[in-house]
């Protein structure tokens, strides 16, 4: 082999030794990448799943409220008509007592609304038509007048002083104390 040969196989052969080595740091420096990578995808991924799971745990739980907030609402509907009945059941009660009940209870009513001084209480037309001798006696008693103008209300009766009405009919009276009855019929009912 002449000299010329040998030199161009030996810059070939560095050549070549020089590539693979190139190639082999090539290679490991692809395989250290990609290994990175990997460890980078699994992290997210895990990443991922994590932040899955407390989302499902999260919408979860919000289901569950949910679903136990419609369930309370629902029961205190109910519960809520169930004290709405007693209250309408009363009334019809009172509606429906005969005379003698209907006016055993205005006689109790008229001292504890009375104020003592002169005044003339009112009636519904048809109370109006059937007051009882014992009931004219404890509105005289308290000081009070029959009003022949017939008063708009279902039942009970309306006071009047001078410029000054008290009504005392029985949707009133159970109007207004209604909150604290309530609360009582639901204790009753529900306890």
């Amino acid at each position: 082999m002449s000299g010329l040969e040998k030199i161009l196989e030996h810059i070939k052969s560095e050549a070549t030794n020089t590539a693979d080595e190139m190639l082999r740091a090539a290679k490991a420096e692809a395989e250290k990448i990609v290994d990175t990578e990997k460890k980078e995808a699994a992290f997210r991924a895990d990443q991922i799943k994590r932040q899955s799971e407390l989302d499902v745990t999260a919408t979860r739980n919000r289901i569950q409220s949910a679903g136990d907030l419609k369930e309370k609402r629902m029961i205190l509907e109910a519960k809520q008509k169930e004290i709405d009945d007693v209250f309408t059941a009363t009334m019809d009660y009172l509606s429906n007592l005969d005379d003698a009940g209907y006016f055993a209870i205005i006689e109790k009513m008229i001292p504890r609304y009375a104020d003592g001084i002169e005044g003339t209480i009112r009636f519904n037309a048809r109370d109006l038509a059937r007051v009882p001798e014992s009931t004219k006696k404890v509105i005289k008693d308290n000081l009070l007048t029959i009003s022949d103008q017939p008063a708009e209300i279902d039942g009970g009766f309306i006071l009047v002083y001078n410029d000054i009405e008290e009504n005392c009919s029985f949707d009133a009276l159970i109007s207004a104390s209604r909150e604290d009855l309530q609360d009582k019929i639901g204790q009753i009912l529900f306890s």
